[in-house]
């Protein structure tokens, strides 16, 4: 199948890593894929953020930065458009981005199936954390790409529930979790090395609704009596934030930011946690940090709520925790850290759940295939734009 994967990620982080490793698993099950996306992309390295939409965003007044998100679309559908004519693709695939219209444009004009990943419900997301001004017009676009679509693929089944209820058809509406190449991963060592303190793990970009903080004071109020260090493998916004309140708290000795790596490198970091950390998580997400933990056979520690019930099952593949219990966290993790044989067990059940349930990209890749396959043949899909 040729596949036409449209986009406007503007930046290289947990959005860039889904897009490259589906796109990756599409082209290892034989397909072509062809990106089209902002040239911003193509030449950004891991971690960078785009300066010129930065500035944009400071400079222009709200509601006039969103109205040019919207004009974006005019020179984002020729760019499309020209890619179609050249590349004659059997399925257009695109990632959700508000304001991002072009994809279903060229689908209506071409009659080509439309495939639209949606990993978040943004115009209510932007509302609540980015200002949003042109409310009605965000969430009458984010909608209108929804209703477009042949199919639209929703990370998690909370998710799923909303965009149901604006209208969509239940039948078009399907659910695909983030992934992992499980094989990226080592067998898991059963125990702690016996020269080292237990460490604590998150794994991800540090941003402030990720719930690092708690843990932070959780290690300061239980003084030594845990004995755990904290891991940090990544960089973010929040990390300032955390290393004064660390050092504030008198735990600075005992966290530890990596910084920024290679994507590739992650398994071999997430290999050193004993405990994995999902601190806190937005109620409709599927975190790709829970795959890397689960892959890596480590003992999970997340809230339970919905959308991790989807993945993670409490005291057979990870300890859930009630998010608005004080203490309920750092509980659990006292109760790992005090019991080897239990983190070995939800650390081996964790991996062979994420086997049994073909949490994969290349899971991800065919199941979409066959959806696709099935949409061109059931509606008579031509393949010539």
């Amino acid at each position: 199948m040729r596949i036409l994967y449209s986009h406007r990620i503007q930046s290289r982080d947990g959005m860039s890593v889904h897009l490259e490793e589906l796109v990756a698993a599409f082209r290892q099950q034989g397909h072509t894929v062809q990106v089209v996306g902002p040239g911003f992309y193509a030449a950004a390295g891991f971690g960078d953020d785009s300066r010129t939409v930065a500035r944009l965003r400071r400079l222009l007044p709200g509601a006039a930065g969103e109205l040019a998100e919207l004009a974006y679309n005019l020179p984002a559908w020729w760019r499309l458009r020209r890619a179609c004519r050249a590349f004659r693709p059997d399925l257009i695939y695109e990632r959700a981005n508000l304001y991002y219209l072009a994809g279903a444009w060229l689908a209506r004009r071409t009659g080509l199936p439309y495939f639209l990943e949606v990993n978040s419900p943004l115009a209510e997301e932007r509302g609540r954390h980015g200002g949003l001004r042109l409310r009605a017009l965000a969430a009458a676009a984010e909608q209108f790409t929804w209703r477009q679509a042949d199919c639209v693929l929703a990370v998690t089944e909370v998710l799923r529930q909303r965009i149901l209820a604006a209208g969509c058809a239940p039948e078009r509406v399907r659910v695909v979790p983030n992934g992992v190449w499980p094989e990226r991963f080592s067998a898991p060592e059963s125990s702690v090395a016996a020269n080292r303190a237990p460490v604590l793990g998150f794994d991800g970009f540090v941003r402030d609704w990720h719930g690092l903080d708690n843990v932070i004071r959780g290690l300061a109020r239980s003084g030594t009596s845990l004995g755990a260090s904290l891991m940090v493998v990544g960089e973010g916004p929040a990390r300032p934030g955390l290393e004064a309140l660390a050092a504030s708290l008198g735990v600075a000795e005992r966290v530890h930011f990596t910084g920024l790596i290679a994507h590739e490198q992650v398994p071999r970091a997430v290999a050193g946690f004993d405990i994995a950390l999902q601190p806190l998580v937005v109620d409709y997400a599927s975190p790709l940090k829970i795959f890397d933990y689960m892959a890596a056979g480590r003992a999970i520690v997340a809230p339970d709520q919905p959308n991790v019930r989807e993945v993670l099952e409490h005291e057979r593949t990870a300890l859930l925790f009630d998010p608005a219990r004080a203490g309920a966290m750092e509980e659990a993790i006292a109760r790992l850290l005090g019991d080897t044989a239990l983190r070995r067990r939800l650390g081996a059940a964790a991996r062979a759940e994420l086997a049994r349930r073909d949490f994969t990209w290349a899971g991800n890749a065919a199941r979409i295939i066959a959806w696709a396959q099935a949409a061109r043949g059931s509606e008579g899909h031509p393949n010539t734009p």
